[in-house]
């Protein structure tokens, strides 16, 4: 088992602390957190064991799981890093890619490994379908969410879209080409409502929308390929495969044909993966223990975190 100890015990911290603590590859010795008043609180409602200083923690662990605000990511994964701890850390990664970069860099100085927190990788609708998703060639995705205070201190495509720009690069293997954009600020100081157009080099074309002041939640992206169209609920954790073949010579009553203009037929049939219940959250922490136990490379490594914040940058660049 790896020593774990969480820096941040916000909303989604107490969230980590908890699976930390019940998973069997973790042992769980403590938190950080830099106001005092909930730290205590913190403590004393769930017998977590508090830490006064980043640096104690870091002394007592294997692996710190950065779970602060943006802003103050990349002061602790270097410290954690230049002491030798593996990280964990939210996404996004840093809050700027320069930030990323360096923290690569010392990361591989320091042999240690890290993993970028970007749970919708893990979702079991994305998992059920990834290798079912072959060179798409247009992608749209919604990303749709009540108000939150939470998260207005950074633009919307870091907050909410960001998710869905780890998801796209993960599938399209080919570099960005160009980017457009718009974002309008409504209630925050900085964009709540973002559309983004990425156009990559090899012709495919992603188009997101991402806003935090909807009346609904929506999380949804849809993958378009050749002879498949595959949908991705993230928010209801359900998926919509629809395939096409050649058709047989001698269709079935109930077999769904379609001809185009050439005369050439294409059956159409649907695909039902099976989608198994997991908590994601758990299954990042837990694949990153893996990662560091069997010497392999995390799923969601510090580079893919880090294409993800540059090209989360430039669509914020182009409002």
């Amino acid at each position: 088992m790896l020593k774990a100890g969480v820096l941040g015990a916000g909303h989604l911290g107490k969230i980590h602390l908890k699976l930390l603590n019940q998973s069997d590859k973790y042992e769980l010795v403590g938190f950080y957190d830099p106001i005092e008043e909930n730290a205590q609180k913190v403590a004393e409602e769930f017998g977590y064991t508090k830490f006064n200083s980043i640096d104690e923690l870091i002394e007592a662990v294997d692996v710190v799981d950065i779970v602060t605000p943006t802003l103050s990511h990349f002061d602790c994964a270097k410290k954690a890093i230049e002491k030798g701890k593996h990280i964990f850390i939210e996404k996004p990664i840093t809050k700027t890619v320069e930030e990323a970069e360096t923290l690569i860099t010392l990361a591989d100085k320091h042999q240690v490994k890290g993993q970028v927190g970007h749970v919708e990788r893990f979702n079991p609708a994305f998992t059920a379908v990834k290798s079912s998703i072959a060179n798409p060639m247009f992608i749209e995705t919604h990303r749709l969410a009540e108000f939150n205070p939470r998260g207005t201190d950074v633009p919307v495509v870091l907050d909410l879209m960001i998710h869905d720009i780890d998801v796209i690069l993960s599938v399209v293997n080919s570099k960005v080409k160009n980017v457009h954009a718009s974002g309008v600020s409504v209630i925050s100081d900085t964009p709540d409502i973002a559309n983004a157009r990425i156009e990559f080099e090899n012709g495919c074309v992603a188009n997101l929308t991402a806003s935090r002041i909807s009346l609904k939640n929506m999380r949804k992206s849809r993958f378009f390929q050749r002879d498949a169209y595959i949908a991705v609920d993230f928010f209801e954790k359900a998926t919509e495969v629809v395939k096409m073949k050649d058709a047989p010579k001698n269709p079935g009553d109930f077999d769904m044909i379609l001809q185009n203009a050439e005369g050439i037929k294409k059956q159409i049939y649907f695909e039902n993966p099976t989608i198994e219940a997991n908590n994601a959250i758990l299954d990042e922490l837990e694949t990153f223990a893996n990662a560091i136990n069997n010497n392999t490379t995390p799923i969601v490594t510090l580079e893919q975190g880090t294409e993800a914040l540059r090209v989360a940058h430039m669509i914020i660049n182009d409002f």
